[in-house]
């Protein structure tokens, strides 16, 4: 019987493409240098900030890494927020959700979770928030989900993760979490969806609120 749901954040809770490329952008102007590439852009909606900064600043002597994270850690993410954009179907979803499953964030993003959070008003449904420097090792490891799983004594069969990425479908799988692939068909996954709404209708959640024993995955 499903319990828990665990969702990931950029691509799935919020479109933070364009608040990304903003702010890694925004760190490499600093450094008077030019902005990212599409490949860079690409890197960077997935990976956490650590291996981001790594991946756009590698071709560059100058500066070193841990300037780059210095300034990174004195600057204020918040003037980036107002550029995620919310899933429209979100909140409605997690008022259906909430009370029913224990519900939790697994993602690569770090200090600015929580901030995130705040400013929608969304940190009252979460139980459990796994950010890239709460593990030894962020996506595509596992880590952060099974930590999650022990934290709700939860069996990966008792489990979903919602995630959009490969390093989604990885993170998943290597904890043994059935995954709803979120607007990515190209992705291996027990299920593909366009919307958080569609969700409901998954045998997972529609059978528990028929008082079925839902389908093994």
């Amino acid at each position: 019987m499903l319990k828990l749901i665990v969702f990931d954040c950029d691509g799935v809770m919020f479109d933070s493409r364009r608040a990304n490329v903003m702010y890694y952008n925004h760190l490499l102007a600093h450094f008077s240098l030019p902005p990212m590439n599409h490949e860079e852009e690409e890197y960077v909606h997935m990976h956490s900030v650590h291996d981001s900064l790594a991946f756009i600043f590698r071709h560059y002597r100058e500066p070193r890494l841990d300037e780059v994270h210095s300034f990174r850690l004195q600057g204020d993410y918040s003037a980036f927020l107002p550029y995620m954009e919310m899933e429209p179907d979100l909140h409605p979803f997690l008022l259906q959700v909430h009370g029913r499953y224990d519900l939790a964030i697994s993602t690569n993003r770090t200090n600015t979770m929580i901030p995130l959070l705040q400013r929608f008003a969304l940190e009252k449904f979460f139980g459990k928030v796994m950010t890239a420097d709460k593990v030894a090792r962020p996506k595509p490891a596992p880590d952060a989900l099974l930590e999650i799983l022990h934290h709700f004594r939860c069996q990966p069969q008792e489990a979903i993760f919602i995630g959009d990425s490969i390093l989604d479908e990885q993170h998943a799988a290597g904890a043994g979490v059935p995954l709803i692939a979120f607007k990515n068909h190209r992705l291996n996954a027990a299920f593909h969806v366009r919307s958080f709404l569609e969700i409901l209708a998954l045998p997972p959640l529609a059978s528990a609120a028929q008082g079925q024993t839902p389908p093994q995955f």
